[in-house]
């Protein structure tokens, strides 16, 4: 039964994530249409991600690795006064932290800017100065945001968390639409604006059930309860390993900002796409279960506990590598496909669709690791051990630089290709690294609870499968390749994942047939 629950609650949180993805590529859309590749593009995608270093650094990830571990413990106990003193205490100096940090960061802008983009200069870095020091406040609203998530997802009340990036979005798109007759630099700041704007909807949605499934909550500065310190010590190490992912991407940036215009924005298309999976499944996934395995590990470690989270960890490995192998070689062979459907219009052209293909095939490589170390990752916090996955992460940053570094300085120029195509390399490098991650990851963990991992009968069924589908799917594209991109993408790619559970099926894999009866078992309703 606990795990049918995981079930239903992993598809909630899917089903929210794809609402917020839905909107996120729609909000991409009509920001390509109006910027394309344009070095107001490159400043405004640079500057949104400069103080989403914060979000990262104390948001959704590093709450979640280190408050819902406490928290939930506390609810399954029937602790529910202590948990929300817990919550109180978390969230009051949470909010103390980031108001000094967003100040701070305000005033620094100049001087981060030097670090993160070094290659822009002129009124492409006066543009980007103005548009962190008006975004980074939102910011500080988003890891408030985060902070909602942790005490929902503890509640088992995980849709409304994970759809309420829509209104972020929308607000978005609303600013870009009103204001789409101003000149791009223009624009930019009214978008700049706009994402504040939503970024203080997102927190204030979900304010009230928070409210109402704490009624003990009080903000307070209590650094002496044994539950807070937990919390704030778990917090230390596991922001200082997503910091360490961070800089990992910064250093991606800061190389991306070397290799001329339109580089950064490409970039930024491409994690949209390349991130709507890992969303979709790794992160669904693992959202629903770090709850319910913190809830079932409790206060001693034994035998049985070990043997029931390798149970639950290896049916979410399934899981996940039943959607995200696809969507791995959907990224290879079909992701000019994929670009132009979502992003050719406008300003944005089939070049930059060419382009952007490149960079996501490259995050091809390593999106299957990525997306399975969510899981393992999630496992550790479970264990209350937060140290083991910063280890790993250093590794993981120390190799994403030095081969970063290559793939721009070195590999580029000897295949005699121009600079911009350092990008490609620069998320291959990544995955290259994040295949070093999970292996790690597993390792130790495979040590302490026993074997975990997925079948190699399976994986050779899903990628042949896989490949089998694009095969046929990349026929259809090269016959019908002159079509709108729209049309297109409906017909390569409908086939391509329509073959693809036709075959899973026809091959007896589990996840699908276990898929395809909750549908019908839906519909039946």
């Amino acid at each position: 039964m606990a795990r049918d629950n995981t079930g239903r609650h992993a598809f909630l949180v899917g089903i929210g994530i794809l609402l917020s993805r839905i909107m996120g590529l729609v909000r991409q859309r009509v920001f390509s249409h109006y910027f394309g590749l344009s070095d107001t593009a490159d400043a405004f995608s640079s500057a949104l991600r400069v103080p989403n270093f914060l979000q990262n650094l104390f948001g959704e990830g590093v709450l979640s690795a280190s408050f819902i571990p406490v928290y939930a413990r506390l609810l399954a106990e029937g602790k529910d006064e202590e948990a929300d003193h817990v919550a109180g205490a978390v969230g009051a100096l949470l909010a103390l932290t980031i108001s000094v940090i967003v100040l701070i960061g305000i005033l620094a802008t100049p001087w981060l800017l030097w670090v993160i983009a070094p290659g822009y200069g002129g009124a492409k870095r006066e543009l980007t100065i103005l548009l962190v020091r008006i975004l980074f406040p939102g910011t500080g609203l988003l890891v408030c945001s985060a902070w909602c998530l942790g005490i929902l997802n503890s509640h088992r009340k995980f849709f409304l968390s994970y759809s309420a990036p829509v209104v972020w979005n929308a607000a978005m798109i609303a600013s870009l639409l009103i204001f789409r007759h101003a000149g791009q630099e223009q624009l930019a700041v009214y978008l700049a604006w706009g994402t504040v704007a939503g970024c203080a909807l997102q927190f204030l949605i979900q304010l009230p059930p928070v409210l109402r499934y704490t009624t003990h909550l009080r903000l307070n500065f209590d650094t002496g309860s044994r539950h807070v310190r937990e919390v704030v010590r778990n917090f230390g190490s596991v922001a200082i390993s997503r910091g360490v992912v961070q800089i990992s991407a910064y250093v991606d940036q800061a190389l991306s900002s070397l290799l001329g215009q339109g580089a950064m924005a490409a970039m930024t298309t491409a994690a949209s796409i390349n991130m709507l999976p890992v969303s979709l499944f790794g992160m669904a996934v693992s959202a629903a279960e770090l709850p319910a395995m913190s809830s079932a590990v409790g206060a001693t470690h034994d035998r049985d506990t070990y043997a029931a989270l390798a149970t639950r960890l290896n049916a979410g490995l399934r899981r996940i590598a039943f959607f995200i192998v696809p969507s791995a070689v959907a990224f290879f062979a079909l992701g000019d496909v994929i670009t132009a459907a979502l992003y050719q219009t406008g300003k944005f052209t089939h070049a930059h669709t060419l382009y952007v293909w490149g960079i996501i095939a490259g995050s091809g490589v390593g999106l299957l690791a990525t997306t399975l170390g969510r899981l393992y990752a999630s496992t550790y916090y479970a264990l209350r051990d937060t140290r083991s996955p910063l280890r790993f992460a250093l590794i993981r940053l120390l190799l994403t630089t030095v081969l970063g570094v290559g793939c721009v300085l070195l590999v580029t120029p000897v295949l005699g290709l121009a600079p911009r195509w350092g990008a490609a390399g620069l998320t291959a490098s990544a995955g290259m690294a994040g295949w070093v991650e999970f292996m790690l990851l597993r390792r130790k963990l495979n040590a302490r609870i026993g074997h975990t991992g997925l079948p190699a009968g399976l994986m050779i069924n899903l990628w042949g499968l896989a490949l089998a589908s694009a095969a046929f799917a990349w026929v259809l594209k090269l016959q019908f390749g002159g079509g709108h991109p729209i049309l297109l993408a409906m017909l390569v790619l409908g086939t391509y994942g329509g073959l693809y559970f036709l075959l899973t099926w026809l091959f007896g894999i589990d996840e699908c047939r276990a898929l395809l009866a909750r549908v019908l078992r839906r519909f039946a309703r």
